[in-house]
């Protein structure tokens, strides 16, 4: 009985490139897996030949050669034996996202990042401080110092995967890889686990942490901290810390950018007439600001280089003053004549 022809089976052109070709396999394999058809015979040798066309036409060698003499044309390498020492790097390739990657337990992984929020004054995050947290988390062990064995006993090598942590089991013409049961993927077997870690090499620990705020940080800015996450695991590198900045309110003062904002309480007087204002600042003095006369409420004066020197940038923003015109309240008789006496000049 002869062969389909390769192409044929994959459901592809002959012009159809590596990717089209794995795009092809890996949607006809899942569909015929055995795995998803148990006892079905037929699926089992659907399989076998998408498997077997696959083989061929992904290496460029082999699709040449069927290209031009056809089934022929592999002069027998294309054996059965040459399939199943093919198939398990295969399988590895194109299930790997469906059945899971065994990876060997016992390699170094970093440790995973950590996130702090923290609220801080506005005159901290314009200024610049230093500042106390306290985190908990995972450490190396300091008893077992990482090794998850009993000070006095030593990780022995795992005979049954070879210190690999996996093992490779064949299930007819494939090979499926799994982790050793008798190391728990790690490649080693302990003899006593460590009393402080019960044998995982890290414990959860409470720190203070000084951290450094510089000057100009605005909201929801991150300070990266390097290795001052979580404890990596088999030796791996610890993770960062991410402090998260988050500013309290002011009762005086807002800010956008590198400007700071305030409303300014004045007299309707001084409004009408224009006159001289004590401002304050975030420093805590104040500077002098002149309002000229006939000022409206809302008006917004600008005094230079009182704002913020932002991380970025040397230079700082402004102070914007807002004007909020008061009136007077808890007014005496006098005072009442003489507003009348002003109203009734205007008619």
């Amino acid at each position: 009985m002869s062969k389909r022809d390769y192409y044929e089976i994959l459901g592809v052109n002959k012009t159809a490139d590596q990717k089209q070709i794995k795009k092809a396999f890996r949607r006809l394999a899942q569909k015929y897996h055995p795995d998803r058809n148990p006892n079905n015979k037929q699926a089992e040798q659907k399989f076998r030949e998408i498997s077997e066309a696959h083989e061929v036409l992904s290496v460029k060698e082999k699709r040449n050669a069927y290209d031009k003499f056809g089934h022929s044309g592999l002069d027998g390498r294309h054996t059965n034996n040459s399939f199943h020492t093919g198939f398990s790097d295969m399988f590895s390739d194109v299930f790997g996202d469906i059945f899971g990657n065994n990876n060997n337990n016992n390699t170094p992984q970093r440790g995973s990042d950590l996130r702090y929020n923290l609220n801080i004054k506005l005159e901290d995050a314009i200024y610049g401080t230093k500042l106390n947290i306290n985190l908990t988390k995972l450490v190396k062990c300091n008893r077992c110092n990482g090794t998850r064995s009993e000070p006095g006993y030593k990780n022995k090598y795992c005979h049954s995967c070879k210190g690999l942590g996996q093992i490779r089991m064949h299930q007819g013409f494939f090979s499926i890889q799994q982790s050793c049961q008798n190391c728990n993927g790690t490649g080693e077997i302990i003899d006593k686990y460590c009393m402080s870690c019960n044998g995982e090499g890290r414990i959860n620990d409470k720190k203070i942490l000084s951290i450094k705020i510089p000057q100009g940080v605005d909201n929801g800015d991150r300070i990266r901290i390097t290795g001052e996450g979580e404890c990596g695991v088999n030796g791996g590198p610890y993770g960062d810390l991410y402090v998260q900045i988050s500013i309290k309110p002011h009762k005086v003062f807002t800010r956008e950018g590198k400007n700071l904002y305030c409303e300014i309480p004045v007299n309707f007087v001084d409004a009408a007439l224009g006159g001289i204002l004590e401002v304050p600042t975030l420093e805590g003095n104040t500077v002098k600001l002149k309002i000229p006369a006939e000022t409206q409420t809302g008006k917004q004066f600008r005094i230079k280089g009182k704002g913020v020197k932002s991380i970025r940038s040397n230079l700082p923003g402004d102070l914007i003053c807002k004007v909020i015109i008061e009136t007077p309240v808890n007014l005496n008789r006098f005072q009442k004549e003489l507003l009348r006496n002003f109203k009734a000049s205007f008619v």
